[in-house]
């Protein structure tokens, strides 16, 4: 072997030696995402914590204690108890309303979402381009924005103060419609619709008998955004509901909060034990729909 070939040789390996190892990237990479995923989950979990402990205290334990451990009584039966008896039980009223806007409206949008992004991708119709880029456009619109023009709608025809000012809202989303027609250009194919007309059925028939069935993860996936977005609404209940026998969970909470400075009456415990019992349904709905969250995520890979 020549100098030249040596020297070659050895070079090759001081590369060799120096190229970094594959496996080692792969590992420093695996932390930083470990880390990432740890530091996103304490940030998420804080506020709950934090509000598990504040609902265990009574009222001097919540101002002198640490406010990130427990004080030394247990109060949150006692927290409980004067959160569902204050003002004869409007909490619970609160609650119930809740649930009548965040489920029956969310129920209601997310048919007529299905429904719309259907026919938008599996309907051919003049203006149909135009039709979809409304529907982009004006879920681009902040909802703060069609607050006031709802109110003086509702105002003329006599719906301010009454559930169907909250109702109606709900039943109409464009971001759900959006979602819908992706879902359908991806699930439902054309040739099956056809197979089905030529079998004699009818449109409705194969809407709600074959397109409904498909578009089941679709469907929860819709519904499950629209009453999240439904139950933490603020702005839209407090412009358009006057009496608190309407009001939502987050409006009589935030009314309670003011009456500190209105009244003098400190009702931050109950505030806070209440705000622990709003987020128990969306932690409910985040498991009961797992499944669907799952079957949507595989979906690709099952072809």
């Amino acid at each position: 072997m020549t100098m030249t070939e040596e020297r070659a040789e050895a070079t090759g390996k001081v590369r060799r030696l120096n190229r970094p190892d594959p496996a080692a990237r792969s590992r420093g990479g695996q932390r930083f995402l470990l880390v990432g995923l740890v530091l996103a989950s304490m940030y998420s979990l804080f506020p709950v914590w934090w509000l598990i402990v504040a609902s265990t205290k009574d009222r001097t334990g919540l101002y002198q204690s640490n406010g990130l451990w427990f004080s030394g009584g247990w109060h949150l039966w006692d927290n409980l108890h004067q959160l569902f008896t204050y003002n004869d039980g409007i909490f619970l009223r609160w609650t119930a309303n809740s649930f009548l806007y965040a489920g029956v409206g969310s129920l209601g949008g997310t048919l007529l979402a299905l429904a719309t992004g259907y026919g938008l991708a599996r309907f051919q119709f003049p203006g149909r381009n135009l039709v979809f880029a409304c529907v982009v456009g004006s879920f681009l619109i902040p909802i703060a924005l069609l607050t006031l023009p709802l109110y003086l709608l509702f105002s003329e025809i006599g719906l301010v103060d009454t559930p169907w000012a909250m109702l109606i809202p709900c039943l109409i989303n464009p971001f759900s419609v959006y979602l819908a027609k992706v879902y359908t250009e991806a699930t439902i194919p054309y040739e099956l619709l056809e197979a089905a007309r030529i079998d004699g059925a009818g449109e409705l028939r194969i809407f709600f008998s074959i397109v409904l069935r498909m578009m089941t993860t679709g469907g929860a996936t819709v519904f499950l955004l629209a009453f999240v977005n439904t139950w933490n609404a603020f702005f839209l209940p407090l412009t358009v509901l006057r009496g608190e026998e309407n009001w939502t969970l987050n409006l009589g909470l935030y009314n309670w909060s003011g009456k500190r400075l209105e009244s003098g009456v400190d009702l931050t415990s109950l505030v806070l034990t209440g705000a622990l019992l709003s987020i128990v349904p969306m932690a409910i709905m985040m498991v009961a729909m797992r499944r669907y969250w799952r079957s949507g995520v595989t979906l690709g890979a099952l072809k």
